[in-house]
């Protein structure tokens, strides 16, 4: 089973949010975390807090040929930006997009109209968006729906970001629920180890799991962890998931990796 990180941050400068380790994080400690928890690959999402996360992200690829794939970013209120989107499969190892809104600037963003324009050109350009929509998913559901071509990703399961432990983090998991009836909408069960509520193996997440199982299927679910905030090893974050005995080893294999690749359209 090829097992693929739906979600790692690099960054070489910059301060990340302090959710985050608070020093640079290179490839190469990201490949030996990878190598000792026998992960195969992961998808980078390049931090806004690093204005050159992009190009470090694209010789990470380069690098390391066959371990990374990229959903990158840039500044959504630049009209130059528009630009981009038709070219942008064509840098190396990009295969979509991925954007946050946490900055109080920016939380409106996905509500207020700014950034309707990405969502046709997006669809145009068959690029898939990952999106952290905790406090938009509503708003999602009706982008889904209206560009049906277009795929996108919610980060994190819709946990909200501001909670650290327990069943409050997912305060918005019916709304997450009620997006499965979209076939153009998965889910990302990233950084589940950081909202649990108990130590390895994190049993208290078995029922968010099960929910989005449940709703999405294997198909439209992502293994990941977003490493750099995670309160455990890589090997605890793997083996966690491995040991839940509902999931039907088929399922898991997509879940833990073929899936993303699918979705994503990642030919390793």
């Amino acid at each position: 089973m090829a097992i693929i990180d739906a979600q790692v941050h690099l960054w070489a400068k910059g301060i990340p949010t302090k959710l985050h380790l608070e020093r640079p994080y290179l490839a190469d400690e990201a490949i030996r975390g990878m190598d000792e928890a026998g992960i195969d690959g992961a998808v980078l999402h390049p931090p806004m807090w690093d204005p050159d996360s992009n190009e470090l992200a694209a010789e990470a690829v380069k690098a390391y040929p066959g371990r990374f794939a990229i959903l990158g970013n840039f500044p959504l209120d630049k009209p130059e930006s528009r630009a981009l989107v038709p070219a942008w499969k064509q840098r190396p190892g990009m295969l979509g997009l991925r954007f946050y809104f946490s900055d109080p600037v920016k939380r409106n963003w996905p509500l207020d109209g700014t950034i309707d324009w990405l969502w046709p050109a997006a669809e145009k350009a068959g690029l898939p968006i990952a999106l952290l929509a905790d406090h938009w998913l509503p708003r999602l559901g009706d982008v889904a729906a209206r560009y049906p071509d277009l795929k996108l990703i919610v980060d994190h399961m819709g946990a909200e970001r501001i909670f650290k432990g327990g069943d409050a983090a997912f305060a918005n998991m019916k709304d997450l629920t009620a997006l499965a009836k979209l076939p153009n909408v998965a889910v990302k069960l990233t950084g589940g180890p950081f909202y649990a509520d108990d130590s390895y193996p994190f049993r208290s997440l078995h029922k968010h799991y099960r929910a989005l199982y449940d709703a999405f299927g294997p198909r439209r679910l992502f293994w990941g962890t977003d490493i750099t905030k995670m309160p455990c090893s890589w090997q605890q974050c793997v083996a966690h998931f491995q040991e839940i005995d509902w999931i039907p080893a088929a399922d898991k294999k997509l879940i833990m990796g073929d899936a993303i690749c699918a979705w994503i359209g990642w030919k390793r």
